[in-house]
């Protein structure tokens, strides 16, 4: 129990200061707007590029992959069957209210849970990986597709190539895949650069909530509070279902995996809503909601799980 507190510690303190620094007018008005910025084109890359480059592959490419997969296609699947029944939101809105229930914060509090919980940092690596490669970058393309005024055949398919977090993805993923070695004083500013992503959009976020109330005016409550159920509920249950039924996991990584799924939202859905500017009300309070609700999800799920 005390690495979940400890996660949530982490993460609730640094949103806090986030918080008191917009609401004292410490920065300018406007300076969510250049953190964000710097976050999407600079320290997100180099974090990304960082993990991806040294993660282990066996422990990426195995059944806690396939488990992950499962959740979050049976998970996204189910919300955007409800969107589109119910919401009828833009392309936009309907990608990131499906992510907002299906990409879970696998870095700032995955990591915590994963190395006091979990006992290794290695078992967020699948979740890592799937949401960077996979993920990511679909909903990064549809963000910036439907963003557009005009769209072209050869703007969605060059947008992956536009993009840093995804460029720099995809170039840890071949660094672990050949197997190449780079020297740490080579990886060091990347390391350094990258180490400032997490806390920045953190204490962006933070910022966000200054002056603002959940269910702001033209937020849609019911695709709220769906997006809060699919990410705190049903993934989790997925994972079991599968990982207990189907793949007949061991008592050690059923709960890992179970654990992993039931992580709230994570920061970088409002990170991407804020950067295109759209869904910002919806991305911040399921980031928010799913991350109240995480701590009583993974502590009853670790009173009925964790192994002996």
């Amino acid at each position: 129990m005390i690495g979940v507190l400890t996660g949530f510690a982490i993460i609730g303190v640094v949103i806090l200061v986030g918080y008191v620094v917009q609401r004292i007018h410490v920065l300018p008005a406007d300076a969510a707007v250049a953190l964000n910025r710097f976050v999407y084109f600079i320290a997100s890359p180099a974090l990304l590029f960082t993990v991806l480059a040294r993660a282990d592959l066996s422990v990426i490419f195995s059944s806690f992959l396939v488990v992950t997969i499962v959740s979050v296609v049976i998970t996204a699947a189910v919300f955007l069957a409800l969107s589109r029944l119910f919401f009828r939101r833009s392309a936009a809105l309907t990608a990131l209210g499906t992510a907002s229930a299906s990409y879970v914060n696998a870095n700032n509090i995955g990591l915590p849970v994963a190395v006091y919980v979990l006992g290794s940092a290695q078992f967020v690596a699948p979740v890592l990986m799937f949401q960077l490669i996979v993920m990511a970058p679909i909903l990064l393309t549809v963000l910036d597709v439907s963003t557009r005024e005009k769209v072209s055949i050869g703007t969605i398919v060059s947008q992956p190539f536009r993009n840093p977090i995804i460029l720099a993805s995809l170039a840890g993923l071949v660094v672990a895949l050949l197997g190449i070695h780079i020297p740490d004083q080579v990886l060091a500013p990347f390391v350094l650069i990258g180490g400032a992503a997490v806390p920045t959009v953190l204490i962006t976020f933070g910022m966000s909530l200054a002056g603002r109330r959940l269910f702001p005016a033209g937020a849609d409550r019911r695709e709220i509070i769906v997006a809060v159920a699919m990410k705190s509920v049903l993934m989790p249950v997925v994972a079991y279902l599968f990982g207990s039924l189907v793949f007949q996991l061991d008592a050690v990584h059923l709960f890992a995996v179970v654990v992993l799924a039931a992580l709230p939202t994570a920061q970088n859905i409002f990170n991407y809503a804020f950067r295109f500017n759209t869904g910002i009300d919806v991305a911040r309070d399921v980031v928010l909601l799913t991350t109240i609700a995480a701590l009583p999800v993974l502590l009853v799920i670790s009173a009925l799980l964790a192994p002996a």
